[in-house]
């Protein structure tokens, strides 16, 4: 038996074990789910929206979040983060007495933009409502569905839970958001596993930053939005600290959608690269484990399967096309959460191959000072 059917076999093996215990992971089964039982007291909310350059969807967001069906008291704030086109233009136009509109001092040293507009916003809602129960921390470029906070918020009171988070659904209609948008779903849900971090024994925390509920309590016991000041990773970040003290919750939907679209390869490797390193911890041991572990888990099957094709090697076609249909399979839950035909399963070894040189490209920024950029800021 030969170095390549080895490869393959061991591929193999890391897809049983990412199958069987990795928290079901790629069944994509953690959905929010719609309970029609009414709560006596309605929490009050306070939506925090920060938003930078976001002309084009901030309407949208904004309309959406005041059409909610929600019985209880509810406030917006929006932050506007140094914004340099007509974000500020399009809010007032639309403008509620519920609305409060702050322009965003500039960013301290050592401060994430998204972090930085948050706290800003926390500090206006509590000036209006200082006992106010629950922060809502949403992007500029969601929209919600009129039910959602109703449904996130009775799940959070009846299980008792101190934040509640969702994935939104992302953009999936043109090429590249075709080839890797449901990929890097299927990449997070592997990071962090859904069932795992809503599991209140299992150490794993996380949330999606598009979406976030959580009690007021909760997060100053936590020491606020300080605590996690400086993270580039920081919806996860405020995931990690939450659960330290209680119970947490992340699920999908296909309800709450982001309006962003990605037109271009480059900006989903800019949103790719800008983390990707940090998620790493810098680390080049981490980078090189990864690196292969990515070739090895999905290039080398249908690697296999080629060559078994053109050198007859019917061993390494076979172990090839074994392992490459249970990757398939398990990519399909993914792709019918965004509706996408089975036979794009097949392709993932592509998705993996760009994000394997996007991991190694954020990597090398790292070490050449070439800092990743996000709306026009530069984070070390």
């Amino acid at each position: 038996m030969g170095i390549l059917q080895l490869t393959v076999i061991l591929s193999l093996i890391i897809w049983v074990i990412l199958i069987f215990f990795r928290g079901n992971f790629w069944l994509a089964d953690q959905m929010v789910e719609t309970d029609k039982r009414q709560l006596e007291i309605w929490p009050s909310i306070a939506a925090i929206i920060p938003a930078r350059n976001e002309e084009k969807y901030i309407g949208t967001t904004l309309r959406s979040l005041m059409a909610q069906n929600y019985p209880g008291k509810m406030d917006f704030t929006v932050v506007n983060d140094n914004s340099t086109d007509n974000t500020v233009e399009v809010i007032t136009q639309i403008k509620g007495e519920r609305i409060v509109i702050s322009n965003g001092s500039d960013l301290p040293e050592g401060w994430t933009g998204k972090l930085w507009a948050l706290g800003q916003g926390i500090n206006l809602s509590i000036k209006k409502n200082p006992s106010v129960d629950f922060y809502l921390f949403t992007d500029a470029d969601i929209e919600h569905s009129q039910e959602t906070l109703k449904i996130m918020v009775t799940k959070a009171e009846r299980e008792n839970l101190q934040l509640v988070s969702l994935m939104v659904l992302l953009n999936c209609r043109n090429f590249w958001e075709i080839l890797l948008i449901p990929a890097f779903v299927f990449f997070f849900q592997k990071l962090y596993p859904f069932q795992w971090i809503n599991n209140p024994k299992k150490p794993t925390a996380g949330a999606a930053g598009g979406y976030i509920l959580v009690r007021r309590t909760a997060l100053e016991a936590a020491g606020g939005i300080d605590a996690v000041h400086g993270e580039i990773i920081d919806d996860c970040a405020i995931g990690r600290m939450i659960k330290k003290n209680g119970s947490i919750w992340l699920g999908l939907t296909r309800s709450v959608k982001s309006l962003r679209t990605h037109t271009r390869l480059s900006e989903i490797w800019e949103m790719v690269t800008r983390t990707a390193f940090n998620q790493l911890n810098y680390s080049i041991i981490i980078l090189l484990v990864t690196t292969i572990g990515m070739i090895v888990i999905y290039l080398i099957p249908p690697f296999a399967v080629v060559w078994g094709l053109v050198f007859n090697d019917n061993l390494s076609l076979s172990l090839g096309v074994l392992c490459w249909v249970i990757m398939a399979i398990a990519y399909l839950p993914t792709l019918r959460l965004y509706q996408r035909p089975f036979w794009e399963s097949l392709i993932l070894p592509v998705a993996a191959f760009l994000y394997s040189l996007m991991v190694v490209d954020s990597a090398q920024r790292h070490w050449t000072k070439r800092y990743p950029s996000w709306k026009g800021r530069k984070y070390p």
